[in-house]
């Protein structure tokens, strides 16, 4: 029996077992912090590809370089340990639209990963043989949500962020905003797809979930939304392709003796 979608409001990020194994019906999420020692974000630069390294470059303030060549670092990192091999031995294709995928042999029911950060806080998805995408947002109060909502969000999103009180619209903006851009790079369309071409649950409280897309209304019921807590000063959300899968918490710590 397929393990249920849950949702997972007080997750326990544990470290992870040496061995991972992940099946189709099972998504691992890890989470990892982004500011590290100069030296230690050298190693990771170490382990980019040359087109990693030179996107890192073109960032211009030195904590988002840094920031970006830890977050890919690690990646290779969680993905070498899946895959059993050096984070630098791996290679990266991009859609058209710069969604990643592990290049592999055609047809094989490969790793399936996708990975976000937001101000020093990364969080990464890792399944097998099917689509899914991630988000985290850092919850600013500096926002015009209200503005942001009118100009990017469906009609029923702003109708129900209207009729919320206002001290939970700030949160309910963020909840929908994660869960939009989880449900757009699973779909790895990028921008696109309209952001008002689809509806999700945003009410704090509420189940995450896709609740209709536009034209095509049968493409909702071909994924599944997931709310991720990470800290109260952050809003994540995870789409996965398909209705059942069981969810695992990791926090990212270096091997033993590395």
């Amino acid at each position: 029996m397929k393990p249920k979608a849950a949702e997972n409001r007080d997750p326990i990020w544990r470290l992870a077992p040496q061995l991972l194994v992940p099946g189709s019906d099972e998504v691992h999420v890890w989470r990892a912090g982004l500011d590290q020692l100069s030296s230690k974000t050298h190693d990771y630069r170490l382990t980019l590809a040359a087109d990693e390294q030179a996107r890192a470059d073109r960032f211009y303030f030195q904590k988002d370089r840094d920031h970006f060549i830890v977050a890919r670092g690690v990646l290779r990192a969680i993905l070498g340990r899946y895959l059993n091999k050096t984070p630098r031995s791996l290679v990266f294709d991009y859609n058209s639209h710069g969604k990643p995928a592990l290049v592999s042999p055609p047809g094989s029911d490969q790793i399936r990963f996708n990975i976000s950060h937001s101000n020093g806080v990364a969080l990464y998805a890792i399944t097998r043989g099917r689509e899914l995408g991630i988000d985290v947002e850092r919850i600013r109060s500096d926002v015009q949500v209200a503005e942001i909502a009118e100009r990017f969000f469906s009609r029923r999103e702003i109708a129900v962020l209207r009729a919320l009180p206002t001290d939970s619209q700030m949160h309910a903006f963020f909840l929908g905003w994660s869960r939009k851009e989880a449900y757009l790079k699973a779909r790895g369309d990028g921008l696109s797809i309209a952001l008002d071409q689809f509806d999700v649950s945003l009410t704090p409280g509420e189940p995450a979930a896709l609740l209709s897309t536009r034209p095509d209304s049968s493409e909702a019921p071909r994924w599944s939304l997931h709310d991720l807590v990470v800290s109260p000063d952050f809003a994540a959300a995870l789409a996965v392709e398909g209705q059942s899968c069981a969810l695992s918490f990791w926090q990212w710590s270096e091997p033993t003796g590395k």
